[in-house]
Formats: structure tokens, C-alpha cells, sequence
């Protein structure tokens, strides 16, 4: 059984140190960062780059393991896993890129980048499942943190890799190496299952907003910093404070579990604490409407348990006969879902779908945003990717955010704004495809916002379908649409159409709107069938959302008993 931390600080604590779990988890996002060195220095093309590109969102995407894990293992242990394979992955790309050892075989590459990236599934999936568990009455305003802060990660690491490292390749993957590994080992203690905050009271509601203004000041200063740093020529020290800062703002939500300890409120009686993060079991008598926030009752979880023992058939049946068990029925919309019962729902594959036509096709444009900016004439890349981070966290923080607002004050599907950010992306790809001038920067920050609405809309989604039992396989199962799309629309697709153009102008790169002109169109068209299906989605779930908000709090009507 699970150990928890009592109280109401180790929750707290938890967030504030997930933060940077999650900033190190977005390493991923930086392959723009270095992919240029690759290129130059081992002489790969630019489809055997994008490849590598492809490479990058297996690893960072596919978590079914991690997934699995975080179900059976505690989260010290899966955050151990992923310090593991950030080392080795990004360590063997660091020998390649420095030529420390000279002729890696391009599979070899391959596979470590592969590795490299899936620390970030491990990373994730610890902080966010658990972290989701001690915050269960709040899943969309904190997966909208969480996964903001996975958005910050490329202009937070953009902005050491240019005034710390000196925009050099080969120290940003040493830093990949040994720096990140590091943050992971210091935050992982507070990581941990804790009893889970109770309540919507004010304190909770002003806890998150100072998070999330913490957050928005963030994004602000890394965006206005990197711009600073393009346009004057900072000396060290001053390239040195703004880091420092940084720093400091990353710190800030720890400013919580702190002031909740030198000014403890008087709060009410606290409820009896939940069997498990996972497992909440109410008070016997209670009729409270979060008694069945995850699972039934005591009761009902002792009958659970009572069909887990190793019991005759007869005795079963005679105990089904007699009113002491209960037959087991499938779950309904709304209550826990094993992986097998989910993945055989229609509504698991519209919300897989819409996802996948949403993220496959956005990151396609991140994960060539440096071949996109040089084919339009923008040589420095580093403001178009701190852009894109910052423009891809508000998506995340704002989709969490006003997704919980609309659900409690209108129950309103937080689908329908999947189905908003999709119509968006389709006027974004136009108008990348049309190569107007000036509007590289705006396409860039408009998908970007599009592009982190998906993940903000996707989780908390996910969980109020399926449930939080089997939440961590689930979810990294739903992520699998984002490796799959870089595959076919990037890897496939884009690499491709640029290699052709390139070789028609009798070179190794491509300039002109021709580069990419047939990709975007085409992308356009996915995020069209894209939109279709989100609504199509948005009206099937409709009533679960009826039943699960109606008195404009998460609750639910009856919680499964399998």
C-alpha cells in the first residue's frame, strides 16, 4: 500500500517542485536548438534530419512503460528511470556532436536520441499522475500548470543555451547530460503521494492564481530577455543576472508551502484522510458528492477487494445470490476505466484522433522551424523558437485554465476548444503556405498557442472520461499521437517535399516559400478533418460532462465497481 504525506504543504510542495521536473522534461522542445549542428557537423540531409526529428517525439511520446510504472512503482523510482536514460541518450549525442568519438553510425544516433527524449515521458508521467492524484478536485487547472511549464522548457533552456553556453551545440547536450539528471535528483524527495487536497475553498483558488501569475511572469521575462539579447550585445554579467533571475522566478512557487507554514490558517476539521491518491475512500454514512470522486465507498472498495481473493466459484455465486457482492458491470463515461475497457470506447478514439491531427501537424512546423525560418530569410532561429515556447505555454496554461472556468460555470466540454484551436491552425498553415511578408512570427505564435491548447484540453479530458486509476497509461497511450504524426506529416512528408525542392535548386538546403508550401496545405486539410472530429467528439460527450459538473463541481454519479 502506498504511504502518504499528511497535510496540507506536501501537495504544495510537490507542485512547486514538479515545476522543475517538468522544465527538464521539455528537453525534447530544443532539438531546433542543436539540430543544425547535427546536420553541419556529421553531414546528414535534411530528411535523415527530420528523422531524427521523428526520433525525438518516439522517445518523448511514447510512455506506455512509464505509464504502467507509475501505477506499480512509487514516483522516486520512475523519475529514477528517466535520470537514467537522459544520461546515456544524451551523453552518446554529445560525443557525436563534439567528435569526442568520431563516426557514430547514423542508427546509433538514432536510438540515443530516441532514448534520450523518453526521459521525458518518465519525468512526466511521474510528476503529472501524481501530482493530478494529490490535486483531484482541480485536473484541468493543474495539468494546465504543469504542462505550461513543459512549454516554458525550450525558452528557458533557449536562454541558457545563449547567454550561459555561448549557443554552442555541444555544451547544451553536455548540459542535457549531467545538468538536468542533477535538477531531477534534488527535487525528487518531495515528489511523493500525498493526501489529497480537499476542498475549492479560496485559499486553494489564491494558491493557484499566484502559480499561475508566477508562471505568466516567467514567460514574459524569458520572452522579453531572449528578444534583449538578439537585439544589444549583453556582456556576461548582465547575460549572468538575467539567468540568476530566472532562476528565482522558477523558485517562486515555493513561496506556497512556505507562507502556508509561517501563517497557518485556521482551517475546519480536516476530513479523514483518502486511502490513497488514487483510491479515496469516504467516511461510511457520508453522502457528500466527492465521496465517489475516484472510487466508490469503503464499503464497496471492501467488496472490490473481497472479488481480488481467491474464492470458489460456488462460494461467489452464493455470495452474489445472498446481496453481499455485487456482479461487476462495465464502467460507465465518467467512472475508472481499465486501459483494455477504455481502448475499446469510440470516444477514446475521437479524443485520440482529434489529438493526433492536432499535435502530429503542429509539430511538424517545431520540429523544422529552423528550415522553415532560413527558407523565408530568417537566419537566427532563437527568437522564433523562444516565440513558439512562450506562444505554446499560454495554449497550455490558458486552455487549462478557461476549460475549468467553462466546464464549472457553463458545463461546456472542454473539447470545444480543441475544435477552436484546430479552425486556428488551419488559418495558421494558410498563411505560412502563403509566405506573406511578416507573418512568420505571427503564424509562429498563433500555432503555438493552438498547438499547447491540445495538451491542456487532452489530459484533464482523459482523466473525467476514463478516471485517475489507470490515468498514467491511459494518457501516455493518448500521447502516442504525437510521435505518430511527426512520423507521417514531418518525417514522411515534410523532409520529403523540402529534399525535392532542395535538390531542383541544386543544393543541400532549400530557400523560398516552395520549401514547405505543399506541407502546410496539406496540414491544413488534417486539421480540417481535425475539426470535424473534435466536434463530432464535443457533442458525443456532452452528457457526461452534464453529470459530472452539473452542480458546477467535479463530481460523479457512481463510480464503477470492477
Amino acid at each position: 500500500m502506498v504511504v502518504l504525506k499528511a497535510g496540507s504543504r506536501p501537495p504544495w510542495v510537490g507542485l512547486s517542485a514538479a515545476v522543475w521536473v517538468q522544465i527538464a522534461a521539455g528537453n525534447g522542445y530544443t532539438f531546433a536548438l542543436y539540430s543544425p549542428s547535427l546536420k553541419t557537423v556529421l553531414g546528414f540531409n535534411q530528411q535523415q534530419l527530420t528523422l531524427l526529428g521523428v526520433a525525438n517525439d518516439i522517445g518523448e511520446n511514447v510512455g506506455i512503460l512509464p505509464g504502467i510504472a507509475c501505477n506499480k512503482l512509487p514516483p522516486w523510482l520512475v523519475l529514477s528511470v528517466g535520470v537514467c536514460t537522459c544520461f546515456i541518450g544524451y551523453g552518446v549525442l554529445w560525443l557525436a556532436v563534439s567528435q569526442t568519438v568520431q563516426s557514430l553510425p547514423y542508427w546509433v544516433l538514432w536510438i540515443a536520441l530516441c532514448i534520450a527524449t523518453n526521459s521525458n515521458a518518465w519525468l512526466g508521467t511521474a510528476v503529472l499522475v501524481t501530482n493530478m492524484r494529490n490535486f483531484p478536485l482541480s485536473r484541468g487547472t493543474v495539468a494546465g500548470i504543469l504542462k505550461g511549464y513543459v512549454g516554458l522548457s525550450a525558452a528557458v533552456f533557449t536562454e541558457v543555451y545563449t547567454m550561459v553556453l555561448n549557443e554552442s551545440a555541444s555544451k547544451l547536450l553536455l548540459f542535457f547530460t549531467v545538468g538536468i539528471p542533477l535538477i531531477c535528483l534534488a527535487m525528487m524527495y518531495f515528489i511523493r503521494a500525498c493526501t489529497p487536497a480537499s476542498g475549492e475553498d479560496s485559499s486553494v483558488h489564491v494558491h493557484f492564481l499566484f502559480t499561475q501569475a508566477a508562471s505568466v511572469a516567467l514567460a514574459i521575462y524569458l520572452l522579453t530577455t531572449t528578444i534583449l539579447k538578439d537585439l544589444l550585445s549583453l556582456s556576461d554579467s548582465i547575460s549572468y543576472i538575467f539567468v540568476a533571475i530566472m532562476v528565482i522566478l522558477l523558485m517562486s512557487p515555493i513561496a506556497i508551502p512556505i507562507k502556508m507554514t509561517l501563517f497557518p490558517t485556521n482551517a475546519r476539521k480536516p476530513e479523514p484522510p483518502f486511502g490513497s491518491s488514487d483510491d479515496l475512500v469516504a467516511e461510511e454514512g457520508d453522502s457528500s458528492q466527492t465521496d465517489s470522486l475516484l472510487v466508490p465507498s469503503s464499503s464497496e472498495t471492501y467488496l472490490e477487494s473481497f472479488h481480488d481473493e481467491d474464492v470458489s466459484e460456488v462460494d461467489m455465486l452464493l455470495a452474489v445470490g445472498e446481496g453481499a457482492v455485487k456482479k461487476k458491470r462495465k464502467p460507465k463515461r465518467g467512472e475508472d476505466f481499465k486501459f483494455r475497457e477504455a481502448i475499446v470506447k469510440a470516444d477514446f478514439w475521437l479524443l485520440w484522433l482529434a489529438y493526433f491531427l492536432g499535435v502530429g501537424t503542429g509539430v511538424t512546423v517545431l520540429n523544422n522551424l529552423a528550415q522553415i525560418g532560413v527558407s523565408v530569410g530568417v537566419d537566427d532561429t532563437t527568437i522564433l523558437l523562444s516565440l513558439f515556447s512562450f506562444c505554446n505555454f499560454l495554449g497550455r496554461l490558458g486552455g487549462g485554465a478557461v476549460s475549468e472556468h467553462f466546464v464549472r460555470s457553463k458545463v461546456i466540454p472542454r473539447t470545444i476548444w480543441m475544435t477552436f484551436a484546430q479552425i486556428i491552425m488551419i488559418i495558421t498553415f494558410l498563411l505560412y503556405a502563403s509566405a506573406i511578408n511578416g507573418t512568420l512570427y505571427a503564424a509562429t505564435g498563433l500555432l503555438g498557442i493552438c498547438y499547447g491548447v491540445h495538451f491542456a484540453i487532452m489530459i484533464p479530458t482523459a482523466s473525467e472520461l476514463f478516471g485517475l486509476r489507470h490515468f498514467g497509461i491511459i494518457f501516455n497511450f493518448m500521447q502516442l499521437g504525437n510521435p505518430l504524426g511527426a512520423l507521417l506529416f514531418s518525417g514522411l512528408l515534410a523532409g520529403y517535399v523540402y529534399d525535392a525542392e532542395a535538390a531542383k535548386q541544386q543544393g543541400s538546403s532549400c530557400l523560398g516559400p516552395n520549401c514547405f508550401r505543399l506541407t502546410f496545405l496539406v496540414l491544413a486539410g488534417m486539421c480540417g478533418f481535425g475539426t470535424i472530429v473534435s466536434i463530432i467528439l464535443t457533442i458525443r460527450i456532452r452528457p457526461v460532462y452534464q453529470m459530472l459538473y452539473a452542480s458546477g463541481s467535479f463530481r460523479l454519479s457512481q463510480s464503477s465497481n470492477h
